[in-house]
């Protein structure tokens, strides 16, 4: 069986010796080159063909995440790319994933967790330390953000204009009258400053109102 390929980009020499060591200590891969920048990555890329791409988020003249993007675009080989980093913000890991990193690993990991990883995405599945993957799921789960002061009950009637209903099925929802829902309806449009229920629907989507 073919040894998976990985190309290590890391700016500490220190620590990218120690992964270079990781990789090769290994039988199941093969490290095809260390970088200290990805300021020349699609050419790198290009030359080294890995499999995977071992990626620091902060590095000198190019972040990982440019280079991410940097290799989408130019390169004409797409490794696939785990993010390997001190970061534990949600902003950072979902700026690398939108960006198209198949995982996200802490520079704490363990060397056989690293490895373990490796082949992990390598066969097409995704790795993520575990502190990292409850920040993403905890990120779900945080209140939605509500700038225009409406109240719950009309949070809830512009949830159900969003899915579609008409004002008689939301006056059955809540147990209203329909004279009530349009007041109900009369102040989600004056507090979100939109004159129509298709522009209501427009920014709940757009600020995440429901």
């Amino acid at each position: 069986m073919a040894r998976t390929r990985v190309s290590v980009y890391e700016d500490n020499v220190q620590l990218s010796e120690t992964l270079g060591w990781i990789i090769e200590s290994s039988d199941e891969l093969v490290l095809t080159g260390t970088h200290l920048h990805p300021v020349h990555i699609a050419e790198e890329v290009g030359k080294e063909l890995p499999d995977v791409i071992l990626m620091d988020i902060e590095m000198p003249q190019m972040s990982g995440i440019e280079a991410l993007r940097e290799i989408s675009e130019r390169a004409t080989y797409m490794p696939k790319v785990l993010m390997f980093t001190v970061f534990e913000d949600t902003e950072k890991i979902f700026e690398a994933i939108k960006a198209g990193a198949v995982g996200y690993l802490l520079k704490s990991t363990s060397g056989e967790k690293i490895i373990e990883s490796i082949l992990e995405v390598a066969k097409g599945g995704g790795a993520m330390s575990p502190s990292i993957a409850l920040k993403v799921l905890s990120s779900f789960h945080e209140p939605k953000q509500n700038p225009y002061g409406l109240t719950e009950r009309e949070v809830g009637v512009l949830r159900r204009l969003v899915e579609g209903d008409s004002y008689k099925l939301i006056a059955a929802h809540f147990d209203l009258s329909i004279n009530t829902v349009e007041k109900h309806i009369l102040h989600i449009y004056q507090k979100l400053r939109v004159n129509s229920k298709g522009e209501a629907i427009t920014k709940a989507h757009r600020d995440k109102l429901v």
